[in-house]
């Protein structure tokens, strides 16, 4: 992987290997114990979706290293309760500081300003991170295939709903596809197909629909990045689309709820 996502995953562990010298896993668990159930990210989406509308998993994000600062205004706290009364279903919260600047404090923020379900979306890489997930707030967290290989993917998986989260799967071909289908769990696990490539960054939500067809019914999938206009929406839709996770779009906005609102309007 001579590209953007080998770089991150050579920060990460580095970074992971810090925080496990500052705080051990041992104190994690133990802060863990009395942490309050999760609060059922899937199951909002699936709940969304039988009731016929667009779940949609909105993202608090303020960088990308594509696209460097996205959002200067930036409040975690004010950004997830506008997205609670645009209609959001849940929300994503990037942690990741080097490529991202992202915080494990605004999950916390935002986790407290709303009562929807939240996914820490990072770079998972170790069982560390499935218990510093659920210390900071998190219902749910991600696990990128193209990051894993099958031992990692399939055990990391385990994990995060041994401790209570949920999982959204993420993947960009055909064969990261089978592999997210051969986890346990589908109420739990969720399929998404990130139309952003993140080798590249290069976007597009054609990966969406050539990917699609390979996702059985009985998993719920998510089509994440690139979704930007009310065509994108409706073109998604119409092929049988459920779920979509946005960030960009919205963040650029004055009013990230209002134009989730706009955006899915009728959808």
């Amino acid at each position: 992987m001579n590209d953007i996502l080998k770089q991150i995953l050579a920060r990460k562990r580095e970074e992971v290997a810090e925080r496990k010298a500052r705080v051990t896993l041992a104190e994690l668990r133990a802060r863990n114990a009395d942490t309050p159930p999760a609060r059922g990210f899937a199951a909002a989406l699936r709940k969304r979706v039988q009731a016929g509308r667009a779940a949609v998993i909105a993202e608090i994000k303020k960088a990308s290293p594509s696209r460097g600062l996205i959002r200067a205004d930036f409040d975690p706290a004010t950004i997830a309760r506008s997205y609670e009364s645009g209609g959001a279903t849940c929300l994503s919260v990037l942690t990741d500081m080097d490529f991202f600047q992202g915080s494990d404090a605004y999950l916390g923020q935002a986790h407290e300003a709303c009562t929807l379900p939240v996914l820490r979306k990072d770079f998972t890489i170790d069982v560390y991170q499935m218990h510093e997930a659920r210390a900071i707030g998190a219902d749910a967290i991600l696990l990128i295939a193209a990051a894993l290989d099958n031992a990692a993917l399939v055990n990391l998986h385990a994990l995060a709903l041994e401790c209570g989260l949920d999982v959204l799967v993420e993947v960009h071909n055909p064969v990261d596809v089978q592999r997210a289908l051969m986890l346990t769990n589908p109420p739990r696990t969720l399929i998404g197909i990130n139309n952003r490539d993140l080798r590249t960054f290069e976007t597009t939500i054609e990966t969406t629909l050539s990917l699609k067809e390979a996702v059985p019914r009985d998993r719920l999938l998510v089509t994440e990045s690139g979704i930007a206009t009310r065509d994108d929406v409706a073109r998604l839709r119409a092929v049988g689309v459920d779920a979509f996770l946005v960030g960009e779009t919205f963040m650029r906005a004055p009013d990230p709820g209002a134009e989730l609102a706009r955006l899915f309007a009728g959808a």
